[in-house]
């Protein structure tokens, strides 16, 4: 077996260097030691904003002052209660069967038209806005359009994890900044989470940044979870007879599908220090890139890294919701979300091929696939 590394040094698409962390336990060190690993540069765009670009966003009063994956101050514990107390498990499981009556409603159009002979696009038909219709239940988002949400959230994880030239990060900054107007109106005037934040004692901008990140993270990273789990289930028949039959457990898929399709691919952290890590020397300073998606395939979490294996010892030791005070708070909606489309959707995708797979721009961090095209009949395909 080929020895899986533990620390590189790498330089980005603009030339910073970084400490990337690929060994699962050094990548759960580093986020579970928030006070040596510091998340201040969890949000800082990964392309340097210019001046031009800087100017549309200040145009539109957009800041994002440390509120959750960036915020290492006293305040983020008393932030993410709240967030956590709208995305509580029980609420969430009260969700569960509007969100499956909603799902079965899809693929069964879906499947009509399948059975026309027609193609079918199963990221933009099924599960590019589930997520952010069951947040807007749970926090009481504002009714603002889903596709204005949706290119939103696709903008802003351009315009912050994207290599870009200026003239993209100018359009980007001015899309972000429009949307980031709505949130500052919704934040002084919105109930749920935006009223709970507000009644903490919380300024504007901190209940701006809360909306903001939810938006992001909150929705659009499960989004793309799902496509890229049932992406890599077509290709999985063996698991998805397993589904049909009963013999394979709905959430070993889904664990088994956070560990080798983790939307995040990549999270930073800088060093407040001067340490080690992994007997690799580490200044005060230096930016961290912990390598998510590799540390789920490590060999020393599981005997069989690369392959689809539900329920496998150590699947569900990934982090693809991170660890530590910073572990995402929605994990449990993510699972949900997930576990209803797989139990829904595991016999259309027996009876497909693909078309054309997921297609994802060069980004450091996230994975955003464009769409899933599959047609009658069975196999991968294209994939």
């Amino acid at each position: 077996m080929a020895r899986w590394p533990d620390l590189a040094r790498v330089a980005d698409h603009v030339g910073v260097e970084h400490l990337l962390v690929t060994r699962h336990a050094l990548v759960r060190q580093v986020l579970t030691d928030p006070v040596t690993y510091r998340p201040d540069n969890a949000l800082d765009a990964v392309t340097p904003l210019p001046v031009a670009a800087l100017r549309v966003l200040a145009a539109h009063r957009f800041r994002l002052p440390p509120t959750l994956a960036n915020n290492a101050a006293t305040s983020h514990p008393g932030i993410r209660a709240l967030v956590a107390e709208a995305l509580h498990p029980t609420r969430v499981a009260a969700q569960r069967d509007w969100l499956t009556t909603l799902v079965r409603h899809r693929v069964a159009d879906l499947a009509a038209t399948l059975d026309t002979g027609a193609p079918v696009d199963l990221h933009a038909g099924l599960a590019a806005d589930l997520p952010l219709l069951v947040l807007a239940r749970l926090v009481e988002l504002p009714d603002a359009p889903v596709a204005a949400v949706k290119d939103f959230a696709r903008a802003a994880l351009e315009l912050f994890w994207a290599p870009l030239d200026a003239d993209r990060q100018q359009v980007l900054a001015a899309e972000v900044g429009r949307f980031h107007r709505v949130l500052r109106e919704f934040a002084a005037t919105g109930g749920g989470l935006a009223a709970s934040l507000r009644a903490a004692g919380h300024p504007p901008d901190v209940v701006v940044g809360a909306l903001f990140f939810l938006l992001v993270a909150g929705q659009e990273t499960t989004s793309q979870f799902l496509t890229l789990l049932l992406h890599r289930l077509t290709g999985e028949p063996a698991v998805l007879a397993g589904l049909r039959d009963g013999s394979v457990a709905v959430a070993d898929v889904v664990e088994e599908g956070l560990r080798l399709e983790p939307p995040i691919v990549t999270w930073r952290r800088v060093a407040a220090v001067h340490t080690t890590l992994g007997g690799t020397a580490v200044p005060a300073g230096t930016s961290v890139v912990l390598w998510l998606a590799g540390a789920g395939r490590d060999p020393q979490l599981v005997a069989a890294p690369d392959e689809f294996r539900p329920g496998q010892r150590g699947s569900r030791r990934h982090l693809a919701f991170g660890a530590g005070v910073h572990r995402c708070v929605g994990d449990q909606l993510a699972r949900m979300e997930a576990a209803t489309v797989v139990a829904e959707c595991a016999p259309l995708l027996a009876r497909v091929r693909v078309l054309r797979p997921p297609r994802y721009p060069d980004n450091l961090t996230f994975r955003m696939p464009d769409s899933f095209l599959v047609h009658p009949g069975t196999g991968a395909g294209g994939s």
